[in-house]
């Protein structure tokens, strides 16, 4: 490489200052008669030779990371993974990065983001106390709703789209109406700060959990509480619905996940295994029973009729679990994040499960094999939330950096 007469003595004068900031005065003079260095210690020149240094390897390892996400990339086309939707069962998308859109808002972490069932928009809830609205299409804003007094720690759609429920720190559940955006009922009843909120599947009732220890049950035409379930010890964080609305399950700071018949609040089976907070839970949807079928049955060492329904869940003891629920036995015990796990879901598919942890990134496991298939970095801080489209082919997340990010799936 040609050096100009100017780079030429910018860089014999910081060689210069560099030995004599150093002592090697011996050094110093030598070079300075070789050179032609006349002066030395100008201000100018100071620290320069060890500032273009270190630049120097910064810029190594952006090459080294570019170079690398390039490999993948390229690895990714050439097995079929690159933007060929056509050509891949929708079983199979996972999201590819990098992001579609990175969408900035929210003042403060992100607790929750979910898809709408029907339009092309996702909502996110926040600890800034307000829920935003925005189209993953476009990655534009829609609007804000804003009434809670606190953090906003849940949200939930109904199967219609038409109604959104939001549960808070500042104790209350709202019910949203998603055509007007108006609060159309404030329900209160727990005692603390109220965590969880899921829609039964006839969209007549709504389930809450809460950090008093309780669930409670909720008529949503009347906003009045008709069942209360008790059982745990602890901050109940999650409460989720069986696809058939028959079961509840639930998972706590006590370590424990508990499935609930729906109906009589007997609660069906207490699963013991995590060793610290059970972060999030959800239940394998009607497409993942078969894979979990073959799992039973090659535990069984035999054909079994058909088992379930199952529940996975998240811990900050950094694993996640794949339970039956009728048994209560834990099936599966899946281990690689480098930090708790904060929410987890079956792929549409069935094949795989989807979670994302304080580790900041989003994994997919092939759950079958019990090993991790694909990791994405996927925010600059603790991920908190994610969520999966059940018939598009995107994935939404959501952080502590207060992003939230849209991904593509192929």
């Amino acid at each position: 490489m040609v050096l100009s007469a100017k780079q030429r003595e910018e860089l014999n004068n910081a060689i210069a200052d560099y030995l004599l900031s150093q002592g090697f005065t011996d050094s110093l003079d030598a070079f300075k008669r070789e050179a032609e260095v006349r002066t030395t210690g100008e201000a100018r020149y100071s620290g320069l030779l060890e500032k273009k240094w270190t630049s120097v390897v910064r810029l190594q390892k952006k090459v080294i990371d570019l170079e690398m996400k390039l490999a993948e990339v390229s690895r990714e086309i050439q097995e079929g993974g690159g933007p060929t939707r056509k050509s891949r069962s929708s079983s199979d998308w996972i999201p590819r990065p990098p992001e579609k859109y990175a969408l900035t808002g929210h003042r403060m972490t992100i607790t929750k983001v979910i898809f709408h069932p029907v339009y092309h928009l996702i909502a996110s809830s926040s600890e800034d106390a307000s829920i935003m609205v925005w189209d993953y299409d476009a990655g534009d804003f829609e609007r804000s709703l804003k009434g809670h007094t606190d953090a906003v720690q849940d949200i939930c759609f109904d199967h219609t789209g038409k109604l959104l429920a939001s549960c808070s720190a500042d104790l209350s559940i709202k019910l949203w109406d998603f055509d007007t955006f108006q609060c159309v009922k404030t329900l209160q009843g727990h005692d603390h700060n109220v965590s969880s909120v899921c829609f039964m599947p006839s969209g007549d009732f709504l389930v809450s959990s809460s950090r008093d220890t309780t669930i409670k049950m909720w008529e949503v035409a009347s906003g009045f509480c008709i069942k209360t379930y008790t059982g745990h010890r602890d901050w109940v964080r999650s409460v989720k619905v069986s696809p058939d609305g028959a079961l509840l399950a639930s998972c706590s700071n006590d370590q424990t996940v508990r499935v609930w018949v729906a109906s009589t609040k007997e609660c069906k089976a207490e699963l013991h295994g995590h060793s610290h907070v059970v972060e999030c839970i959800s239940w394998a949807a009607d497409s993942a029973l078969p894979y979990l079928n073959e799992v039973v049955n090659s535990e069984n060492k035999k054909a079994a009729p058909a088992a379930g329904p199952f529940v996975v869940s998240g811990s900050r003891d950094k694993t996640i679990k794949v339970w039956d629920a009728t048994t209560g036995v834990c099936l599966i015990t899946l281990v690689g994040h480098d930090n708790w796990v904060r929410s987890v879901v079956f792929h549409p598919g069935g094949k795989a499960i989807i979670s994302v942890s304080d580790d900041k990134t989003l994994r997919v496991w092939d759950y079958r094999n019990t090993r991790c298939a694909k990791t994405l970095e996927v925010h600059s801080h603790f991920t908190t939330c994610m969520d999966f489209h059940r018939t598009a082919p995107f994935v939404v997340t959501g952080s502590v950096d207060q992003t939230v990010k849209i991904w593509e799936c192929r």
